[in-house]
C-alpha cells in the first residue's frame, strides 16, 4: 500500500510523539469505506494515527493511544488530540473530556468523542461536530467538505535503541582517513582495467544521483552537485551517465566509476527497458547514450560499441532503494528489480543493496547516524529489502546521502566511505571469478 501522507507530515506528527514512526494498516480505498473493513483492519491496534483527505486538499484527523473494538463504549485517553494541516503546519486540538476522548462505533470507521468520525455509517463522509469533547471549527479541520477522497490508519511504532550495535563501524577521523586512503590506492587486481565501474539501479528518487553527489562531495571537501538530482514523479536522468570522482579540486581521478541510469518505474513503459540494462552491463552503451523507453538500444544504434572489453563492463550493481518506501515497494516495481536481479546473477555480477533516507525512516538516526546500526527499525528494513530482493543481509549497506546540508558531515561520510569500500571488495570478487574461469579454461 503506499501512503497518501507525505513524509514531511508524518515527520511533523512523530514530533508529538517522540521517537516513532508510522505504520499504514488501513487504506480505505483498498480495503473499503465501511465500519467492518477498518475494524478487521485495525480493532485491537495502538497507539493509532487515523487521517482522512477530501478533495478541498484537507489532510485531518486524530491520535489515540487506545485500542480500537466494536464495543459501543467511550473510552478513556488523557493523550488523545484531533489535529489538522494548514500547509506544513499541524493545528492540533487536545481531548477536553478525556473520559470520552474516543467512542468504539461498530459501523463507523475512527471516531473520536461525538466530534469527528471518519467513515461515517459505512460511507465515504465526515461527521463533524466541534465542541463535543474537542474544540476546533470546522472550516480550520476541513473546510466544511466532508465528503471523504481517502483515510488512512496507522500504528504508532517506537523505534527501539538497541543495546549495542549489531555491525561494528569506526567513526573516528583517523578510521575515515584509512577509508579515503584505501580507496585512493584501490587497483582493480585484473591489470587490463583501472578503474571499477558500478552501476546504480533504483526508483525514482530513490538518490541514486545524490549519491553520487555525496561521494563527489566527499572527495571535493565540501557540498557539491554534479549529477542532477531531485523530488520528481519520473525520472531526472535521462541519458546513460559514467562519472568518474576525482580527490580534490585538481586531483587524481579515483579507481571508480559511478554508472548512472533512468530510474526505475513501476508503469510497464516507464523508466529504463530492462533490455537497456542489459546492454549496458555487458558495456555496449555509450555514455551520454539518450534512453528511449519505447525502443532499447540495439546494435544499430548510434555509439554502440559492439566488441567491449572488461574494462568496459560494469563489475558490480547497486541497488539504490529507500528506506521509507520499503515497506511500500509496489508489487510491479519489486518484479521489475528482480528481474534485474536475475538478469545479473546470470552473467555473474556482484550486487549490493543501499539503503536510502534512513535518516527520514527513523528518528533514533535522524538524531544521530551513529545510531544507525542501533537502530531496530532500521535493521527490520534492511531484512526486509533483503527477502524482498532476494539479496544477502550482508549486501545490504545503509547510508544518509547530503541532500539539506551546505557542509560535510564526518558520521555521514563515514557511512559513505564504508560504502564505496564494499563496492571495491565486491568488484574484487567479480575479478577474481573471471580469473577463476580463465584459470580453469586453461587447465
Amino acid at each position: 500500500m503506499n501512503s497518501m501522507l507525505t513524509r514531511s507530515k508524518q515527520r511533523t506528527i512523530c514530533s508529538q510523539l517522540g521517537r516513532v514512526k508510522l505504520q499504514l494498516l488501513y487504506k480505505a480505498s483498498i480495503h473499503g469505506f465501511t465500519g467492518p473493513a477498518f475494524h478487521q483492519q485495525c480493532d485491537n491496534r495502538c497507539p493509532t494515527v487515523s487521517v482522512g483527505y477530501n478533495a478541498s486538499g484537507y489532510v485531518f484527523g486524530g491520535y489515540t493511544k487506545q485500542p480500537f473494538s466494536q464495543s459501543a463504549a467511550y473510552v478513556n485517553d488523557d493523550q488523545a488530540f484531533l489535529f489538522t494541516f494548514s500547509g506544513e503546519k499541524l493545528l492540533k486540538y487536545p481531548v477536553t473530556v478525556s473520559g470520552n476522548a474516543v467512542k468504539m462505533i461498530a459501523n463507523c470507521g475512527p471516531c473520536f468523542g461525538e466530534a469527528l468520525v471518519l467513515v461515517h455509517g459505512s460511507k465515504a463522509v465526515v461527521y463533524s461536530a466541534p465542541g463535543n469533547f474537542y474544540n476546533f471549527t470546522a472550516a480550520d479541520m476541513h473546510g466544511n467538505d466532508l465528503t471523504l477522497t481517502e483515510c488512512e490508519v496507522y500504528q504508532v511504532e517506537e523505534t527501539i535503541a538497541l543495546e549495542r550495535p549489531w555491525r561494528t563501524i569506526h567513526w573516528e577521523s583517523v578510521n575515515r582517513n584509512e577509508l579515503k586512503e584505501s580507496i585512493n590506492i584501490y587497483q582493480p587486481t585484473d591489470s587490463s582495467v583501472s578503474q571499477a565501474r558500478v552501476l546504480l539501479i533504483g526508483p525514482v528518487g530513490a538518490g541514486k544521483s545524490s549519491f553520487f553527489n555525496s561521494i563527489n562531495s566527499v572527495f571535493r571537501g565540501h557540498v557539491t552537485s554534479q549529477a542532477m538530482a531531485g523530488c520528481f514523479t519520473s525520472s531526472l536522468t535521462i541519458q546513460f551517465r559514467t562519472y568518474s570522482v576525482k580527490d580534490g579540486r585538481k586531483g587524481k581521478p579515483l579507481p571508480i566509476i559511478f554508472c548512472d541510469t533512468m530510474g526505475l518505474e513501476e508503469s510497464t513503459g516507464e523508466g529504463i527497458d530492462i533490455e537497456d540494462i542489459s546492454s549496458i552491463l555487458k558495456g555496449h552503451l555509450p555514455d551520454r547514450y539518450q534512453f528511449n523507453t519505447s525502443a532499447p538500444l540495439d546494435s544499430d544504434s548510434s555509439g554502440y560499441l559492439k566488441s567491449p572489453e572488461l574494462k568496459d563492463r560494469i563489475h558490480c550493481v547497486t541497488y539504490v532503494i529507500d528506506a521509507c518506501k520499503v515497506s511500500i515497494m509496489p508489487p510491479k516495481l519489486e518484479e521489475k528489480l528482480n528481474a534485474i536481479r536475475r538478469k545479473v546473477n546470470l552473467m555473474g555480477i556482484p550486487q549490493l543493496i543501499l539503503l536510502t533516507k534512513v535518516d527520514e525512516a527513523c528518528p533514533l538516526v535522524k538524531e544521530d547516524v551513529k545510531n544507525i546500526y542501533k537502530s531496530g527499525y532500521i535493521k527490520e528494513m534492511m531484512q526486509e529489502v533483503s527477502a524482498r530482493l532476494g539479496v544477502p543481509l550482508s549486501c545490504v549497506v545503509p547510508v544518509k546521502n547530503y541532500s539539506e546540508e551546505l557542509e560535510l558531515d564526518p558520521d555521514c561520510t563515514t557511512l559513505l566511505l564504508s560504502a564505496i569500500i564494499q563496492m571495491l571488495r565486491f568488484t574484487d570478487n567479480y575479478f577474481d571469478d573471471i580469473s577463476d574461469k580463465f584459470s580453469n579454461m586453461e587447465v
